[in-house]
């Protein structure tokens, strides 16, 4: 029998045939696509870039504008002034609700929630810090006593109306006291958003979207602990369930509404806090409207299913949300006269976001398996 000899070009071809095949057989059973809707990496990225970095510059656009209001009616204040400041915090007012939801990193550290947006505000504490020029802005006990629901009792609350409002700030033994307390709490609104917003964009901002992981203490983490804290007890709670009695063993607290000097701005405030956890739970683009990699593109990818109906995870949220904002929509602007005249149209309300705070809190946080870390005595 002849022996086949093997030439080089013969063996380099072998070879070549040997590692195409053992490629191609591992392409087959190794190394399948991955699959972009459970990429974690590009809905953090998505995360940051298009929604929490450019909803930030666009509330600091309309702090800025309440900051130059409010400089302009200490140096000259009047009617038209007040009504040009006092539309420029309603206007920031509303933005804020599409930030505060983003209690991660640089937020939560500096715990920029607390000191912007904490009602009932307490006057008693503001009159005293106006009299105490050196009380510090910083500490636990200063929360209740600056921020927009400050600004709402400073500017819609010292006086039945706007010419006693601007009498009020034209004393001329107290008045430059009181519109110094103004600018101090803006000056501090101010520096926690600049604060938060260099943050963003420096090194917090890599270790934001490289950090990958879904254990306690990682961004997603953090972000889903602070996004449903948000939604259960600063909207659900906060705007319909205190108010209305439906958390106080139906003791009815009408002044507990956020804006309570400024009543008919609640209801907006609140469709906007409502629409804004909506809006991120579908990953909708802040600079596009375009829906993005999120909550629901990744629930969808994991097969999560509402054991219920049948029907994806995500759907069933995004129902809640329709409803939920249904019931807000049926309330009139004045939360405070609703709480009065129709409180089971508000608690109905806050009936109807406790079945969104579940499926969110439960269903989807045991879908994606994280932790939820913080407490909250609803019963969940």
């Amino acid at each position: 029998m002849k022996k086949f000899k093997w030439t080089q070009a013969g063996l380099v071809l072998l070879v070549a045939i040997l590692i195409y095949a053992c490629s191609d057989s591992t392409d087959d059973k190794g190394t399948e696509p991955v699959d972009q809707s459970k990429n974690r990496k590009a809905i953090l990225t998505h995360w940051a870039d298009n929604i929490i970095v450019p909803s930030y510059a666009n509330y600091k656009v309309k702090q800025d504008a309440m900051i130059a209001k409010g400089t302009a009616f200490a140096a000259k204040p009047d009617a038209a002034s007040l009504t040009a400041f006092r539309q420029a915090w309603a206007d920031a007012y509303v933005e804020w609700q599409k930030v505060e939801l983003f209690d991660v990193g640089p937020g939560a550290k500096r715990a920029i929630r607390s000191y912007v947006n904490i009602y009932p505000t307490n006057v008693k504490g503001i009159e005293a810090n106006i009299e105490n020029p050196t009380a510090s802005l910083e500490t636990t006990v200063s929360f209740d006593r600056q921020g927009f629901p400050a600004l709402d009792y400073l500017l819609n609350g010292v006086g039945s109306n706007d010419a006693e409002i601007v009498n009020y700030y034209a004393s001329a033994t107290d008045g430059a006291k009181k519109l110094a307390y103004i600018k101090r709490i803006t000056d501090h609104m101010d520096a926690l958003l600049t604060g938060v917003i260099a943050d963003w964009n420096g090194t917090y901002h890599e270790d934001f979207i490289t950090k990958t992981g879904t254990d306690i203490g990682s961004p997603m983490g953090e972000l889903v602990n602070g996004y449903i804290l948000n939604y259960e007890r600063y909207i659900r709670s906060g705007k319909f369930g205190i108010p209305s009695g439906a958390m106080l063993n139906g003791v009815v607290a009408a002044d507990k509404v956020e804006a309570f000097y400024k009543k008919d701005l609640s209801k907006t405030l609140a469709l906007a806090a409502h629409q804004a956890s909506s809006d991120f739970f579908n990953g909708k683009n802040v600079k596009t409207g375009a829906e993005g990699p999120s909550f629901k593109s990744y629930l969808d990818a994991l097969g999560a299913k509402d054991i219920a109906t049948g029907k994806t995870l995500s759907e069933t949220i995004n129902a809640e949300f329709t409803a939920g904002k249904s019931k807000i929509d049926g309330l009139k602007p004045n939360l405070y006269q609703e709480v009065l005249t129709n409180n089971q149209a508000v608690k109905d309300t806050y009936t109807e976001l406790q079945k969104a705070v579940r499926m969110l809190k439960v269903d989807m946080t045991s879908a994606m398996s994280i932790t939820i870390t913080y407490t909250d005595n609803d019963g969940d």
